[in-house]
């Protein structure tokens, strides 16, 4: 079975978010053209890479619950731990 994220509101609950990642995205390539300090950038650039990494997380979680909860024999609860593990390590 195919793991993606079938939750409608858990879908555009991550796609709020990437949004506002989007626009921080925006905010720091002007912050640069605009000369901004270094030291404000690289804040910037780490809140960035914290709400991607939230938005991972949230993904891994999202299909770590469907694995578990879903009935289906094809998903053994001891798989999908192993995989989110897999997932969380690579973040």
């Amino acid at each position: 079975m195919e793991k993606v994220i079938r939750d409608p509101k858990a879908i555009k609950s991550l796609v709020a978010r990437l949004r506002r990642i989007e626009g921080q995205a925006r905010g720091i390539q002007r912050m640069i053209e605009e000369g901004r300090p270094c030291e404000e950038v690289v804040t910037q650039l780490s809140a960035l890479k914290n709400a991607v990494d939230k938005v991972a997380t949230h993904v891994i979680l999202e299909n770590l619950e469907r694995c578990i909860l879903d009935e289906s024999p094809e998903m053994d609860p001891r798989e999908a731990l192993q995989e989110a593990k897999r997932l969380i390590l690579r973040l």
